[in-house]
């Protein structure tokens, strides 16, 4: 049985598996205030992975039912939630339903309402660091390591139809998990049947390195397999060489990050720009708050919260 308080001031739920050790924790009350949202409180709900369906659909129930418990972000357990509690919400949007999971829960004119925002994070990340008409001004490609929740976000993110042309001229997704390299080819063939992906299921870090040695210039490379913080090391060889003029995203914003560390060994004698995942964390989190707390996140706000995070980080 699962307990949680009456909440007594607006609140917003995290729910994952160890909340506590989270550095939202220390940064939500410095975001709070930034966004002038007065007395709100962030409290973590931590449940087991693959926790009991009974479990998440309390969970769901007490938010849906307490009048100050504003709405919540999930992480880890967005599928599992998802299939437990779906009915138990008056509103998904098109991307929960798509890919089977909910990462934010609101609520709106009385109504309980269920988001999947990775992909529009994804999207918010990218713009970040890929100019806009990357693609059509190069011929460059994409490896992405890893086929993962992130991963899918990503992918559906990059090849939407809606950017016609302006898309890698190759897709190469690696994994050494055949379930979830099925899962994301049944995510993307509904994104964008036209897509031609290369899927490779690998069984050590040389496939990845020779796949990476395959790429032309002017292409992308994502670490999407969680080495790095997880569990350690790279999905690269140590001897792995990057493609000359890329972009280089380590989606880890903390942990040894040493594909990252690979890339910056690299990045002036072949041109590459790294990036981090701490835009990436931070649009993940902000996203979700301007669904609980109703607040628009405009370019202004979010640079506010990126100055206050940045000086605690």
């Amino acid at each position: 049985m699962i307990q949680i308080e009456k909440a007594k001031v607006p609140t917003m739920y995290f729910i994952g598996v160890t909340t506590t050790k989270s550095s939202i924790m220390k940064l939500f009350p410095e975001w709070a205030k930034a966004l002038g949202l007065n007395n709100a409180v962030l409290k973590g709900i931590d449940l087991e992975i693959h926790a009991d369906p009974e479990e998440y659909r309390e969970v769901v129930k007490f938010i849906k039912e307490d009048e100050l418990s504003l709405g919540a972000l999930v992480t880890t357990h967005k599928i599992d939630l998802y299939e437990a509690a779906k009915d138990l919400f008056d509103e998904l949007d098109p991307y929960a339903r798509m890919f089977g999971e909910l990462s934010s829960i609101s609520k709106k004119d009385g109504k309980l309402c269920g988001h999947a925002k990775d992909p529009i994070t994804s999207a918010l990340a990218l713009e970040r660091f890929v100019p806009e008409t990357y693609w059509q001004d190069h011929e460059g490609e994409l490896l992405l390591l890893g086929a993962g929740g992130s991963a899918i976000a990503i992918s559906s993110a990059l090849l939407d139809p809606k950017h016609g042309d302006n898309t890698p001229s190759r897709v190469v997704i690696t994994d050494i998990n055949e379930s979830r390299m099925n899962e994301i080819r049944h995510i993307i063939q509904k994104v964008n049947p036209a897509i031609q992906v290369d899927y490779h299921l690998v069984g050590d870090t040389e496939e990845n390195g020779r796949l990476l040695e395959s790429l032309k210039p002017h292409s992308l490379v994502i670490n999407a397999t969680g080495m790095g913080k997880d569990r350690p090391g790279s999905p690269l060889p140590g001897n792995a060489k990057f493609p000359e003029d890329s972009l280089v995203w380590e989606l880890n914003y903390r942990g040894e990050r040493e594909f990252m560390h690979h890339a910056l060994d690299q990045k002036e004698a072949l041109n590459l720009h790294v990036e981090d995942g701490w835009i990436y964390f931070l649009h993940g989190w902000t996203q979700v708050i301007a669904e609980v707390f109703h607040l628009p996140m405009t370019k202004e706000r979010f640079e506010r919260i990126e100055d206050t995070s940045d000086s605690m980080r």
